[in-house]
């Protein structure tokens, strides 16, 4: 028995456990559902659908930059919108080719941390970009699912005042016991967190804008949905299926997929089984939805390879600089002396030479497009995040 939870609680288990989840899920609806649903959804789709998900696509990365960037300033760190754009779009790509689906909000926190110098404010900003998205789905989410007609709105509505009550109850339990314990260290950072997020999300000059994204990104997600809706043939009304993508998003931010794929197609096709409109219809609407969420962050990846070029290129230019001898007799600039012996100055030259092969293998290496940095020399793996 502890030899099985010590496997269980491993460190390769823990990593991979979303992963072999959302596998799990997709196998039992293929199981149970069959593969022609899959392939139906994928052959109603034309080329005005995908032009349709590519500019739905870029309105939400837009919106989703400038809420980056708004609270990136409230942090104290500059972020222009162009490069904030880029980031996201490479953010959403790597999203949805590995597994997991927030490897690449990993890497954009990364990268954005090491770029300002401040590793942590850098996550910081990403990680209270992302909460504000959440929150604004939650609460746009509670509302749909308590007035809209869906099939969990009475389970509910029994459960909100519970719920309610439980938050009130846990926060002045919360309050009263910060109130009567002496400062320390943890309560300091804590405080110090708090005071970062209300700058970032809820000061005067941010607020109002930080809404407005949330509110633009989160219906951009809502109208993909009825888009995959429409595609698949479904006649329901867009009052019809709003609960029921607001529970495929809320699906979606479990860390139980692989690239995007899982929890979204269970709930889908239960909640349109449910619904009365049958579960097949509602996988195949998942599976349209998945494909055009793809479509709209392939961006992305033209991003990610413009980016590894460049560092590429900067790569093979920093080792000619470092190879080339701007003057006979002068030094180069890799301050390494020549000596005034021809024959101790050949060997100097020798080791400068091995010295500048293993220099710019170590540029090119490091250019690769999931480097947090160009110049940082090691790519950056989930691992190593």
């Amino acid at each position: 028995m502890r030899g099985l939870l010590a496997v269980v609680n491993s460190r390769a288990v823990r990593t991979h456990f979303g992963t072999v989840a959302g596998a799990v899920i997709l196998a039992v609806l293929l199981w149970r559902l069959g593969t022609g649903v899959f392939v139906d959804g994928l052959r109603r789709i034309d080329g005005a659908t995908l032009l349709v998900a590519l500019g739905i696509g870029l309105v939400t990365t837009v919106f989703s930059a400038w809420r980056w960037a708004l609270v990136a300033r409230g942090l104290g760190i500059r972020l222009p919108l162009a490069p904030a754009v880029a980031d996201y779009y490479r953010a959403l790509f790597l999203n949805a080719a590995l597994p997991g689906g927030v490897l690449g909000d990993v890497h954009r926190a990364v990268r954005h941390g090491q770029s300002t110098g401040d590793l942590g404010r850098g996550v910081r900003s990403v990680v209270l970009e992302r909460a504000a998205g959440q929150l604004v789905l939650a609460g746009v989410g509670v509302t749909v699912l308590l007035t809209l007609p869906s099939p969990v709105r009475a389970d509910a509505r029994s459960l909100a005042p519970l719920v309610a009550l439980s938050a009130l109850g846990a926060l002045a339990v919360v309050v009263a016991l910060r109130m009567n314990r002496p400062p320390s260290r943890r309560g300091r950072a804590l405080r110090a967190t708090l005071a970062e997020a209300r700058e970032g999300l809820l000061s005067r000059r941010n607020r109002t804008g930080v809404a407005v994204s949330s509110a633009v990104v989160l219906a951009g997600h809502l109208g993909m949905f009825v888009v995959a809706a429409r595609v698949t043939g479904s006649a329901a009304s867009v009052a019809v299926l709003l609960p029921l993508a607001v529970l495929a998003l809320l699906a979606m931010s479990l860390p139980l997929n692989v690239g995007g794929w899982g929890p979204r197609e269970g709930v889908t096709a239960w909640a349109f089984g449910a619904a009365g409109l049958g579960a097949s219809n509602g996988l195949a609407v998942a599976v349209v939805y998945g494909v055009l969420s793809f479509v709209a962050a392939l961006p992305g990846a033209a991003v990610l390879v413009a980016r590894w070029y460049t560092g590429l290129r900067g790569a093979k230019a920093g080792a000619r600089t470092a190879v080339t001898d701007p003057e006979p007799g002068r030094a180069p600039a890799d301050d390494y002396p020549r000596s005034a012996s021809p024959a101790l100055s050949g060997a100097a030259e020798v080791r400068i030479e091995k010295y500048v092969a293993k220099e710019s293998a170590r540029l090119a290496s490091s250019s690769f497009p999931f480097s947090a940095d160009p110049r940082e020399g090691r790519p950056m793996t989930p691992e190593s995040v």
